[in-house]
């Protein structure tokens, strides 16, 4: 997190929306509200620069936070995109007309379920070794990936305060074979969130209870997930990059540039906004 990240979560919900309320009186069109940076350059590259400014907001929470506030006031021209992480899953009604979600679980997911995934695997893999490997790469990555996600929801259903940040991939995924084995996956998020509780073997029979195969895994798996398996692929199973080329980071960045305007126009997402835009005229997001 950058400086300006942490000087934002000292900031009240009120202030920011007290900002955006002061900002009226300089700009007549849409604020749109994102969770952070790497949001508004994703949105920004389909926005309307100059009918919509983007703000972002240090989260999900604070996102829908601050529109709550600006809805009490009837403020007209805001709107939020937040990611869905697992709202579809669990059937949260959304509670405002001014709020919408990602199709998939992130907007990362949205990137590697679109042809941006195919263009990233060409410049960073090998075909040789991806025809070696002889599984489809995209599949591979929700098959390795779901029991993270599955452990993630079980995390915030059964409020266990589970640390995923910072885990190492590499030491529960089998770098030649792209295997997951779930025991040593729940052994270092325990480890990482310093928990002695549950029981490893308890908590792996509660991720075989989560299981079900009428899940989307699109909704299921996080995308940072699938982003840091990729990148373990691609330095060994898949190609033959050095870890520095293909890190989260550099690697969500390329999926990012790859990701084209048509298949933004595809997602439901676009469709949404289009549906808000006829519904709150002369408000406009994109072109």
């Amino acid at each position: 997190m950058n400086d300006f990240s942490e000087m934002k979560d000292f900031i009240t919900v009120d202030r920011e929306a007290n900002a955006i309320r002061q900002r009226r009186s300089m700009f007549l069109g849409t604020f749109l509200l994102v969770e952070g940076g790497t949001d508004r350059t994703f949105y920004e590259r389909f926005t309307d620069k100059d009918a919509c400014k983007l703000v972002p907001t240090s989260g999900k929470s604070r996102a829908i936070e601050i529109l709550e506030i600006l809805d009490k006031d009837n403020f007209k021209g805001i709107l939020a995109i937040v990611d869905a992480d697992f709202d579809h899953l669990e059937n949260l009604p959304i509670q405002s007309p001014n709020l919408i979600r990602t199709d998939t679980h992130d907007l990362e997911t949205i990137l590697i379920k679109s042809p941006a995934l195919d263009k990233v695997l060409s410049e960073f893999g090998s075909v040789e070794k991806i025809n070696t490997f002889g599984r489809d790469v995209r599949q591979t990555l929700l098959e390795v990936g779901i029991s993270v996600g599955y452990l993630r929801w079980i995390s915030q259903l059964d409020g266990l305060n589970l640390t995923f940040k910072s885990i190492k991939f590499s030491q529960f995924i089998d770098q030649k074979t792209l295997i997951i084995d779930e025991l040593k996956l729940i052994q270092e998020v325990k480890n990482k969130s310093q928990a002695s509780d549950p029981k490893n073997e308890d908590l792996q029979q509660r991720l075989k209870q989560q299981k079900n195969d009428n899940h989307d895994r699109w909704q299921i798996c996080c995308g940072h997930d699938l982003v840091e398996i990729l990148s373990l692929g691609l330095r060994k199973t898949i190609g033959s990059a050095n870890a520095s080329n293909v890190e989260l980071d550099l690697l969500e960045k390329s999926l990012r540039l790859a990701y084209e305007a048509v298949y933004f126009s595809q997602t439901q997402i676009y469709l949404s906004i289009g549906n808000w835009e006829a519904n709150n005229q002369p408000f406009k997001v994109i072109f």
